[in-house]
């Protein structure tokens, strides 16, 4: 025993952690593959009942068609949002589940309460026609934008620590809109092949191909901008420092503006395309367009904003000894991070490359910890964390540092001193 409160007991007698007889255990329900199974089940069981509600409304033929046509902007999508979050890749499992509860999860409870809704507007009116069209103007898009919203508004409370930020709601967002323009495609695609299987029409005059022109050529982007808005509403939620004041009400109110946007809009361009096609096609040219544009700008803007806080937050670690002197300009351009890969890879080879990858991620991942710092967002591990992160660059300092200093003198991204100061007698920069 100590002699003192302050000392520590001696516990060398204890056996190492593989042969404990006593381990502490949490609780059943609190373990993480308990809730991995469970939602993974819960998806799988989402995705059966909506692709077999698809395939019964539009068919063995017109299910398997709309599933071709329907999947061929998926992969571009992807890769959009994907290059858009080169900065800090959000992790993919993130990613899938996001992809993955828009293409089911979202589909089923837009089905199930649009029909809902529609019949029961249908029954009160007598109407059939206006009750599809108040069903498409009002109702699918309030309904379908919570849907969707719900995956980020999961992934902001659950996986707090990889949303940190604009582009991640973004990203969010965008997977989940696009597995949810995904399944709805099939069924628009489907339904319209089973009419012109009915009417014998074919060629550029189908059914089909005017669905395809329209969802797939012209507005694959539809969706995946409605859903974006409330992505970025919890994005600068992310933003907001502990310390701000009313802080609590602006994590409520944001993300509500950008969900009451993105049904606006969604509303927008159902209603656009519900009364005239020269409505839809005006709305598509003086509004969708802009908006996407302004969106895209945005995007990009909020990911050189990274890479800014990136040339901001690692200087520090430089000075310290941690990162040479030109590494925080080298990570702060992704022309200069790819150089410095391929330069591991023709120097190291691959697991080079794969070094200086790692080393990059791990940086990237320093600075935006200190960055959450500054904003009075540390979390109580933030020492821990920080130590780990330094004992992994650490660890592959020796092939990351001369390949990004050697990106970094490629690229011209090389620091130089300030021109004001007296260098004892000799000045290069006076002339």
């Amino acid at each position: 025993m100590p002699a003192l409160e302050t000392d520590q007991p001696d516990f060398t007698a204890v056996p190492e952690r593989a042969k404990w007889r006593y381990k502490p255990r949490r609780a059943f329900w609190r373990s993480k593959l308990l809730r991995a199974v469970t939602l993974i089940a819960l998806l799988a069981l989402c995705a059966l009942a909506i692709l077999a509600l698809v395939r019964e409304e539009t068919g063995t033929a017109g299910f398997l068609v709309g599933l071709g046509l329907a999947v061929l902007p998926v992969p571009l999508l992807m890769a959009a949002f994907r290059w858009l979050d080169r900065v800090e890749p959000a992790p993919w499992k993130n990613l899938l589940f996001a992809l993955a509860w828009g293409a089911f999860a979202s589909t089923l409870v837009a089905i199930l309460a649009n029909s809902f809704a529609v019949e029961w507007i249908s029954s009160v009116t007598a109407d059939q026609g206006s009750a599809d069209t108040l069903g498409a103007t009002a109702v699918a898009p309030v309904v379908e934008e919570t849907a969707k919203g719900a995956a980020v508004l999961l992934l902001f409370l659950f996986r707090r620590r990889d949303f940190t930020g604009p582009v991640d709601g973004l990203v969010y967002a965008g997977f989940t809109a696009t597995g949810f323009a995904f399944t709805e495609n099939i069924l628009y695609l489907g339904n319209a092949f089973g009419e012109d299987q009915e009417i014998g029409a074919t060629g550029i005059g189908s059914m089909t191909v005017g669905t395809f022109l329209v969802r797939i050529i012209m507005s694959p982007f539809a969706h995946p901008l409605f859903t974006s808005l409330t992505g970025l509403g919890f994005g600068f939620a992310a933003l907001l420092p502990a310390t701000a004041r009313l802080r609590r009400t602006r994590l409520v109110l944001l993300p509500l503006a950008g969900l009451l946007l993105a049904m606006g809009m969604h509303a927008l361009w159902n209603g656009s395309a519900s009364f005239h096609p020269l409505a839809f096609l005006a709305v598509y040219g003086m509004f969708m367009v802009p908006v996407f544009a302004l969106l895209t700008w945005l995007a990009i803007w909020s990911r050189q904003k990274e890479l800014r806080t990136i040339s901001g937050e690692l200087p520090a670690y430089a000075s310290a000894g941690w990162l040479a002197r030109d590494e925080p300009l080298a990570l702060s351009s992704m022309r200069a991070r790819a150089l410095a890969r391929g330069f591991a890879a023709r120097t190291y080879g691959k697991p080079g490359a794969q070094a200086v990858g790692e080393y990059e991620t791990f940086a990237t991942t320093l600075a935006f910890l200190r960055h959450r710092a500054g904003l009075g967002q540390a979390a109580p591990d933030f020492a821990a964390r920080e130590q780990e992160l330094l004992h992994h660059l650490w660890q592959r300092r020796q092939v990351a540092s001369p390949a990004l200093t050697y990106a970094a003198r490629a690229t011209g991204r090389v620091w130089a001193p300030p021109q004001y100061l007296d260098y004892g007698g000799y000045n290069p920069y006076r002339s």
